[in-house]
């Protein structure tokens, strides 16, 4: 399907492919479509302001921190994963990181093993606080109150 518009992702046109037997060692700013079937060892980021798509086969993998808006993962990513727009993640998808969204769709079979934040979350540190470390002060109580 690659090259091919998808209905709920825009255009998924590839501009840039990583083939099954390539390695890339180092960081990638990339602008447009990229799709990865081999191994990118080194963080994986869209230019800012683009409404780019990566999109990870199941043979792909990604061993860095991923910024990208529109995430498609079938693959494995060791790092954490930043989607200002979108995540779906396929049934073989596998990431060891945390997950930053704003939506996510994820399949039966898909697993993360870190933390799933929401956007609104992440940009309110009182919002993403677990409920029993949230700390309420009870009203202080004077001894002449008190008696």
């Amino acid at each position: 399907m690659i090259g091919k518009k998808n209905k709920q992702s825009g255009s998924a046109k590839v501009h840039t492919l990583v083939g099954g037997e390539t390695e890339i060692r180092g960081d990638i700013s990339f602008d447009g479509g990229l799709f990865v079937d081999g191994t990118i060892i080194g963080n994986v980021e869209a230019k800012s302001g683009t409404a780019s798509i990566l999109n990870l086969s199941d043979k792909g993998s990604i061993e860095g921190q991923v910024k990208v808006p529109h995430v498609i993962l079938n693959g494995t990513v060791i790092g954490d994963v930043y989607a200002s727009e979108r995540v779906e993640l396929a049934a073989k998808a596998r990431v060891t990181g945390n997950v930053y969204y704003n939506l996510i769709e994820m399949a039966i079979g898909a697993e993360i093993n870190g933390q799933m934040v929401h956007e609104a979350e992440a940009r309110n540190p009182v919002l993403s606080m677990p409920k029993s470390s949230a700390k309420v002060s009870p009203p202080r109580v004077t001894a002449e109150e008190a008696s």
